[in-house]
């Protein structure tokens, strides 16, 4: 297992502890250190099956009624323990909180549950794992090449790219749309964006597709060659640069400030692995969601510039991740009535957040004309997703030419949930097309 993304092949147990005060779900922020709250208790974890996954919100309802924060532990596949925050205000409040840190917090996360292996450090250079100044440096440089511009010629590189994959559909019966669609897109679109060579982006595929590899995660060996991949890549740009994303890094000044080697490496990394899992779980997530609501599929399809609104309420709804990125705190932290010690990892629950009525009014309706703006699914703060742009932008592409191409396109089975508390996706999509 490697520290930066933990991960194995088998049933994923599930354990939370009671919460250590009551709240109610409308239990707001992280208040300052000082305030009035109760110490956390160290209860002993009340085991939860493997059927969480299969009725997350359920669950996740019935943890914000009990009390906003709550000590729990994820088991394998995917290790999490941490104090998980279920509340949108109070999620709000945490993302944008200076005590809860990322400085060095995979590494540091890593270190805790024992796990030495793979490239580590190498691909932890990036603006996720770092705190200002550091963060604010590498935004800045990275901000140069990252453009509005860039993401925007992208376009007509993504249409063409759903329309081949569209097009090898044409005569089957049936598809698995993550396999066959929701996968190879962003990576292709990933591929584009870095100005990989056309024999190359193989070296990019990052997530296995069996029922064995079903817990969305990257493997050791999958991360090394990736990191080699990139490393060759970048060598090639020093010596040929061209308008792409990658020789943008290595072109990005401040001054006489500059991107090194190993961090323009690990934010490709970055690129790739978020990117390819945001889009992946943005676009399957929603095709479900939509086969599973005709009502306000047959709406989008009458009014095409509601597209924009329903995105937003897919991201609400069946945000792609389900907890953000690792932080910990600093010093004591009071959320929502419960005190965190320093040194303690805050896991923020970001499916929960967005189902939070105190902040979504009949929060478990799908309604595409819903204001979903306030949504929590690429974060809040100095550590809002900058490729949000560029996801939104696939998955526009690909909802509106999916159901042009198939417009009787429905679900061949039902789907299941990845075992995986973090991300928020499913293993396959499995749709007859006719």
């Amino acid at each position: 297992m490697a520290a930066f993304e933990p991960t194995a092949a088998a049933a994923a147990p599930v354990a939370a502890t009671e919460p250590t005060t009551p709240a109610t779900a409308s239990a707001a922020a992280a208040e300052p250190s000082g305030a009035a709250a109760a110490e956390p208790l160290a209860a002993e974890p009340v085991p939860v099956g493997a059927e969480f996954f299969a009725h997350q919100h359920q669950e996740y309802r019935r943890w914000r009624e009990q009390g906003v924060v709550r000590r729990v532990r994820f088991g394998e596949p995917v290790p999490i323990e941490g104090w998980l925050v279920t509340g949108h205000a109070a999620c709000r409040a945490a993302l944008a909180d200076p005590r809860l840190s990322k400085e060095g917090a995979a590494e540091r996360y890593g270190a805790l549950l024992g796990n030495t292996e793979g490239p580590g450090a190498g691909l932890m250079r990036h603006m996720l794992n770092t705190d200002p100044p550091h963060h604010t440096r590498l935004r800045r440089l990275v901000q140069q090449a990252f453009t509005a511009r860039r993401v925007a010629a992208l376009r007509p590189l993504v249409e063409a790219r759903v329309d081949r994959l569209l097009d090898a559909l044409a005569g089957r019966a049936e598809a698995d749309l993550i396999a066959d669609f929701a996968l190879p897109l962003p990576l292709g679109v990933i591929s584009d964006l870095l100005g990989a060579p056309a024999d190359g982006r193989t070296a990019l595929q990052v997530r296995g597709n069996a029922e064995a590899e079903g817990d969305g995660e990257v493997s050791v060996p999958t991360a090394e060659s990736m990191l080699r991949h990139i490393q060759e890549l970048l060598d090639h740009k020093r010596e040929h640069p061209a308008d792409d994303l990658l020789s943008g890094l290595l072109a990005a000044r401040d001054g006489d400030d500059r991107l090194t080697g190993p961090e323009i490496t690990s934010m490709c990394f970055l690129l790739v692995l978020a990117g390819h899992q945001t889009t992946v779980n943005l676009i399957a997530n929603g095709m479900l969601t939509l086969l599973d609501h005709p009502e306000e599929l047959a709406a989008l399809r009458a009014a095409p510039n509601l597209l924009a609104g329903a995105i937003d309420e897919v991201l609400r709804y069946e945000s792609p991740f389900a907890i953000a990125s690792l932080r910990y705190t600093t010093e004591p932290v009071v959320i929502a009535g419960t005190r965190i010690p320093a040194g303690e990892f805050v896991q923020l629950g970001l499916l929960a957040a967005n189902r939070d009525p105190a902040a979504f009014p009949d929060p478990d309706r799908f309604d595409i004309t819903r204001d979903g703006t306030g949504h929590l699914a690429f974060g809040h703060g100095i550590h809002h997703c900058l490729g949000a742009p560029l996801a939104r932008l696939q998955a526009e592409v690909a909802f509106g030419r999916l159901f042009r191409r198939w417009p009787a396109l429905r679900l061949a089975e039902r789907p299941v949930w990845q075992e995986n508390p973090r991300h928020h996706g499913l293993l396959r999509l499995p749709v007859l097309l006719g």
